[in-house]
């Protein structure tokens, strides 16, 4: 019945390219560093946010596709219609574009700041005052932690660290220095990681000071260099972000902690995929460190600023402005579910439902704490991708089993950028006698669920809870999710045939109530979409909502055209990545998107279809992405419970309503806001006070 589109449309005409889409995403976090409504040490934070983006971008994405030109394909279907030298290219200019605006901002804000009577200083601005607290500091805190490489001599140029921050420094040599035979001679300093990269300088009065570190080191490069002799001497930042991929080897007699852990020191000297450097740089040195380190035209080159790692800017210091900062919101209670008493007792009555960072995330671990205790719990089963630094979860879950719970955790040792949090946590478990499973051959489980199975009259009774986000303490404070509590007993079974895929993987189960990746969420949603199409046709009530963080799979998004064609009205609340073009006369006229970027991170995942006036409405850890749907272990959780349900369309419509900090996603993709003439919803905001009135009635 689903109307695909022709094979003679261009790919470009039919989908924005996947990595300019998400640059796009990452232009509106700028644009929050540019916004004057933000307050003024987040709008700095933002710039970090920004940066770190970035980096992850390279690391990951621009790394795939460096590795597709080099292997001599075009990757033009894989790429949405364009080839992977191209796309390249193209990505390197729009870098350099939203760098060179990101400069800019900067700029902007210091200038700000200084109105607030704070100084971000320069080497060539340090006062009296501060001259000896400098060379204190330096000579405490920042001279035992550096690393300083002479390069002019060497044969081999030393690997540099992926992501790492070098001052690349030039000495033009006395005639008097006997040391080096050339005129010039380099050096690399590595910027410590260890020491504050932000340094408070003495008050002066009510002004306030800051120094970033690579400045005090530029101060002091005559204290590291005094043993030669010169006649002048600078330093500029040099970076180079490596490819992030993990190459696992394939020795049997390892474990795959061991395996992933090898993998994870070997991607410190993985293939290079960009270079930025300060752009005030002089061309010999630039020539020298290029020529040396083997960069080449396939590796995107940035001529930056003065710094670089501006990620770091996420940990500016608050300084005591609280009146800069967002006003911290107190997380608010689940209405009749109280923190005192047994929360089990309570879900076995009824659901509940917990949205983050708005009610607290204490839950969770009440959840598994009181499980850890109770005499009634016989075992306990979690999936778990991405833990805090410092976890409760996972000493909640080592408290369980000491406590002779049988606890099975699958752990996914490859989340991206996290796998040596998650190795250190799983040694910590197996060491304490909690059953470990790595996950199924070639897919991550990245579902967040858990499961305890407790003893009531002789017979085993089932609770649980599912989210759309990762069990960490640290991100639930400013991500957005929901978590279900539930008792339903249809959901806890099938949860359990989950667990036991992990283990006998080669028997696929079956499900009546939960989807789950990577054998039925493809089609499941294919027949929601399919069913939402013959309603309109038959003049029943249907619409398709859906709020993710990622669309880009090419054939969900034909469905979801195809139902555009058909009449179905459509709302796409998308984060980040969207590759379809909506509001296209033919083909995406009845499709509407918008992306909300603000205070906290919107991360859940929520499908809801309108089924003829019968509603169908899930959760989910699963984005629209081929990886989600085809390669990965995600869960689709239907919500049954009439009051959750209508909570969760109110939360959407709230987000839907929002045109303070919603983005039209366009045919133009140029990420203007949201304005008309209704009455301003901040959504975020609004969402809190929405909670705070269902407290209060």
């Amino acid at each position: 019945m689903t109307e695909e589109i022709g094979t003679g449309s261009s790919l470009q005409n039919k989908y924005f390219n996947r990595e300019m889409s998400w640059l796009q995403f990452n232009a509106r976090v700028l644009q929050e560093a540019e916004d004057t409504a933000t307050p003024l040490i987040e709008r700095l934070r933002f710039i970090g946010i920004f940066s770190n983006n970035l980096d992850e971008f390279f690391k990951v994405r621009y790394a795939t596709i460096k590795r597709i030109a080099e292997a001599g394909k075009g990757g033009r279907s894989f790429l949405g219609g364009i080839s992977a030298s191209e796309l390249m290219e193209e990505i390197t200019q729009t870098v350099i574009k939203h760098q060179k605006t990101s400069l800019s901002i900067l700029n902007t804000i210091e200038r700000e700041l200084e109105k607030e009577h704070i100084y971000i200083i320069k080497e060539t601005e340090v006062s009296d005052n501060h001259k000896a607290f400098i060379a204190n500091y330096f000579i405490t805190k920042v001279s035992p932690a550096l690393v300083t490489i002479m390069i002019g001599e060497l044969e081999k140029f030393p690997s540099l660290k992926d992501s790492a921050a070098y001052l690349a420094v030039k000495m033009v040599m006395s005639k008097e220095d006997k040391a080096f035979e050339a005129k010039n001679t380099y050096a690399l300093i590595e910027i410590p990681k260890n020491v504050e990269r932000f340094v408070e300088l003495p008050a002066d009065g009510n002004k306030q000071y800051i120094i970033i570190l690579d400045d005090l080191i530029r101060y002091c490069l005559n204290n590291i260099f005094s043993i030669f002799k010169y006649d002048s001497i600078s330093a500029h930042m040099i970076k180079i972000t490596r490819d992030a991929e993990l190459d696992i080897e394939s020795d049997l007699s390892k474990s795959f902690i061991d395996k992933i852990s090898k993998s994870v020191k070997n991607r410190s000297a993985g293939d290079p995929v960009r270079f930025v450097y300060d752009k005030r740089i002089d061309k010999e040195t630039l020539d020298f460190l290029m020529f040396k380190m083997g960069i080449d035209s396939t590796d995107s080159i940035i001529p930056g600023g003065r710094y670089h790692n501006r990620r770091d800017y996420m940990g500016f210091p608050s300084l005591g402005r609280e009146d800069l900062q967002y006003k911290k919101i107190t997380p608010l209670p689940i209405p009749g579910l109280s923190l005192q008493g047994s929360l089990l007792d309570k879900i076995a009555q009824k659901d509940y439902l917990l949205y983050a960072p708005y009610q607290t995330f204490s839950y969770v671990v009440k959840f598994l704490r009181e499980a850890a205790l109770d005499p009634a719990v016989k075992a306990i089963k979690i999936t778990i991708y991405r833990l805090a630094e410092i976890s409760h979860i996972a000493s909640s879950l080592i408290n369980a089993a000491k406590n002779g719970k049988e606890v099975t955790v699958q752990i996914e040792l490859q989340a991206r950028f996290d796998e040596q949090a998650n190795i250190y946590y799983a040694e910590q478990m197996q060491g304490e006698g909690v059953k470990l499973i790595f996950g199924v051959a070639g897919l991550k489980v990245h579902s967040k669920v858990c499961l305890i199975e407790r003893e009531e009259n002789s017979r085993i009774v089932r609770y649980a809870f599912i989210s759309t986000g990762n069990f960490n303490e640290s991100t639930a404070r400013i991500y957005t999710d929901y978590t279900l509590f539930t008792s339903n007993q249809k959901i806890g079974k099938e949860l359990n045939k989950v667990f036991d895929f992990f283990e006998v993987n080669y028997k696929i189960k079956k499900y009546r109530h939960l989807i789950v990746s990577p054998h039925y969420t493809r089609n499941s949603l294919y027949s929601l979409i399919e069913t939402e199409i013959l309603n309109n046709i038959k003049g029943k009530p249907s619409g398709i909502k859906l709020k993710l963080n990622s669309l880009s799979d090419y054939k969900m998004i034909d469905r979801l055209y195809a139902a555009s064609r058909a009449g179905v009205k459509i709302k796409l609340i998308v984060r980040g990545i969207c590759c379809l073009i909506p509001g296209v006369k033919g083909m995406s006229e009845n499709i509407e998107i918008i992306s909300v970027i603000d205070k906290f991170l919107e991360h859940p995942r929520l499908f809801i279809f309108e089924n003829g006036g019968n509603q169908k409405l899930y959760i989910s850890s699963a984005d629209f992405m081929g990886r989600n749907l085809d390669n990965r272990v995600e869960i689709t959780c239907p919500i049954y419970d009439e009051n959750i349900k209508q909570e969760i369309n109110d939360t959407f419509e709230i987000c839907w309503s929002d045109n303070v900090k919603a983005r039209i996603v366009n045919q133009n993709q140029d990420n203007k806001y949201r304005k008309n003439n209704k009455v301003k919803v901040r959504s975020q905001f609004a969402l809190y006070e929405y909670y705070k009135n269902k407290l209060e009635a």
